[in-house]
């Protein structure tokens, strides 16, 4: 049985017991708190009734958690989600209206069904391109993102119109004087709260026990302040029942087409956050990700989630995070939060009414502190600036600008930047280190001493691919050789992985000048797929079969018959071994 169920649900059934058990009850508590205010606040963001918001929280998030790959990533509505619906259903519909919701339901099924392809196809291989120095900041503007989206709430503060990180900065100076000391208060308490247990009690659902005693503060001063002016504490308040039904959404055959290109963009939205977050809370677990279970498990979530008046969700990094932070062992740590989150709204309402806003932007400020990782951005900055700038523009991106954009913009910037270091592959000008009884050879450059070359015959190593990208640097290196008076070239070739037409054309026309000039090409171990593509092209028949060798002795031995003996008669650096069986120089015979 466990087998079956291993194959159906991933390798993690296996280790379920008590202890994991147990460790994931206590952290589906935490999560199904946290969703309660997110799932009506990003609702309100997507244009649509409050409760929507924890229908997304509830059976999404079950589909993906037992059917993904990830053993820590809470999938439910998020900030970028909600925005990106509101932004392109508001022009079809009144926002808000019966239209609009089943619009967005349509729209949520359809992003399903284009999810879960993309993981049947088996083309989750393009969150490989989510480099680690894009994933780095996109973390970091995530977290401060987190952060700064938590200070109106911990201040006490209205709610912000609009949600650009400028505007909430500007929002925030403009309402300084309605912040709210009892709000800081508790959102001080709780934080102090939730330090204090972390250090003291590590193996304690800390989090929720700030949570707790944060509540309790508020609870108190709410009923007994002594100081009426500071105004009363923003809870979450009423909570309306939940219980998601099947609904078929109700849109016109007409509509399919503009809601397919709308499905579309959502679902880059959509995948972008869900992989970039799973390898991120994957990198801290160090867990292993399977991206198109990943996407097949997010598809089905929307899919089901669609069904059952839910919106369009992903992995949310304010819970996933959390959910990491407090323990979870496995999936079942997300199901149980939303099996919570049902039992709290059923039976516990007016106490989870009692919840302090501020309470809860103070534990959201403790996971943005963790995702900073200050020490990695440190060794990132030493090992490569490079990695540093991607990072580092990304984090700003993730701040500034839609998110998706933000990870679209950091993959290319990776992208750019490695196809800039592979265009410029390495040329290396080899010599025999006659110290060595062996007389390996050895790049000239990483000796100290010159080593004696000889003057007819150039050997080089070619380190890297040779593709279109790279042909202009390589031609240029080439063309700097033929300057020299060697009229021979000797390419070992054994790093050069691979080639694409246009090099076939370089070294095709790097042989025929070679050639004109009374010298000529030859290769050292050229590698397979190298040689493979120089047969389709036919110039493995040009070059010649005897022009490519097995071995370096091989190599020497037959080039050595071809060179000019009459440049040999007067060479004095006679660095083969072949060289012994020459006459003695002209010089050293004066």
């Amino acid at each position: 049985m466990t087998a079956l169920l291993s194959r159906v649900f991933g390798p993690w059934v296996g280790r379920v017991d008590k202890l994991t058990l147990r460790a994931d009850l206590i952290a589906g508590i935490l999560g199904a708190l946290l969703v309660l205010p997110q799932g009506f606040a990003f609702a309100a963001l997507a244009g649509l009734p409050p409760e929507y918001g924890l229908y997304t929280a509830i059976v999404p998030c079950v589909i993906a958690a037992l059917f993904g790959s990830s053993l820590h990533v809470v999938s439910g509505p998020t900030n970028a989600n909600s925005l990106a619906l509101f932004a392109t259903l508001a022009p079809l519909a009144a926002v808000g209206s019966p239209a609009y919701i089943q619009l967005a339901l349509a729209v949520t099924v359809l992003v399903g069904v284009m999810q879960w392809l993309i993981g049947v196809l088996r083309l989750g291989s393009i969150a490989n391109f989510i480099s680690p120095s894009a994933l780095r900041g996109f973390m970091t503007g995530a977290a401060a993102l987190i952060a700064v989206h938590s200070l109106t709430d911990l201040m006490g503060l209205p709610a912000p119109e609009k949600h650009g990180t400028g505007a909430l900065f500007l929002h925030i100076g403009q309402h300084l004087d309605n912040l709210q000391p009892g709000a800081l208060l508790v959102g001080a308490f709780t934080l102090a709260a939730v330090l204090v247990l972390r250090r003291m009690l590590p193996k304690w659902p800390f989090m929720l026990l700030g949570l707790i005693a944060g509540t309790a503060l508020a609870a108190l001063l709410n009923s007994v302040s002594p100081w009426p002016q500071w105004g009363a504490i923003a809870v979450v308040g009423s909570i309306p029942p939940i219980v998601p039904r099947f609904h078929w959404p109700a849109v016109a055959l007409s509509s399919i087409p503009e809601l397919l290109s709308i499905a579309f963009a959502l679902t880059i939205v959509a995948l972008g956050q869900s992989i970039s977050i799973a390898k991120a809370v994957a990198a801290r677990s160090g867990q292993a990700i399977d991206a198109n279970r990943e996407f097949r498990g997010q598809g089905l979530s929307n899919i089901v989630g669609g069904f059952f008046s839910s919106y369009v969700s992903c992995g949310s990094l304010n819970r996933s995070m959390p959910n990491l932070e407090a323990g979870a062992r496995t999936p079942l740590a997300a199901v149980f939060a939303s099996l919570w989150l049902l039992l709290l709204i059923a039976f516990t309402a007016p106490l989870l009414a009692l919840i302090p806003m501020s309470a809860i932007a103070a534990l959201l400020l403790v996971i943005a502190w963790s995702l900073f990782d200050i020490p990695g951005w440190r060794r990132l900055a030493r090992h490569s600036r490079q990695d540093f700038a991607i990072a580092l523009v990304t984090g700003l991106a993730t701040m500034t600008i839609r998110i998706e954009m933000a990870i679209l913009l950091g993959t290319i910037l990776s992208l750019v930047t490695y196809l800039y270091r592979t265009s410029r592959p390495f040329m290396r000008v080899m010599g025999f280190d006659s110290v060595e009884p062996e007389r390996p050879f050895v790049v000239r450059a990483d000796v100290p001493a010159p080593l004696p070359e000889c003057p007819q015959l150039k050997m080089i190593r070619m380190e890297g691919e040779v593709y279109f990208g790279a042909v202009p640097h390589v031609a240029d290196q080439l063309r700097d050789l033929r300057a020299e008076p060697a009229k021979h070239l000797l390419v070992m070739a054994k790093s050069m992985n691979f080639i694409d037409v246009p090099a076939a054309e370089l070294w095709r026309d790097e042989m025929i000048k070679r050639r004109a000039a009374g010298g000529d090409l030859y290769f050292h171990r050229p590698r397979p797929p190298v040689l493979e593509l120089w047969q389709r092209v036919n110039f493995t028949t040009e070059l010649g079969a005897d022009h490519i060798f097995a071995t370096k002795r091989i190599a020497i031995a037959m080039i050595f018959d071809r060179l000019d003996r009459d440049i040999c008669a007067t060479c004095t650096a006679r660095v083969f071994e072949e060289c012994k069986t020459l006459p003695p120089p002209v010089a050293a015979v004066a």
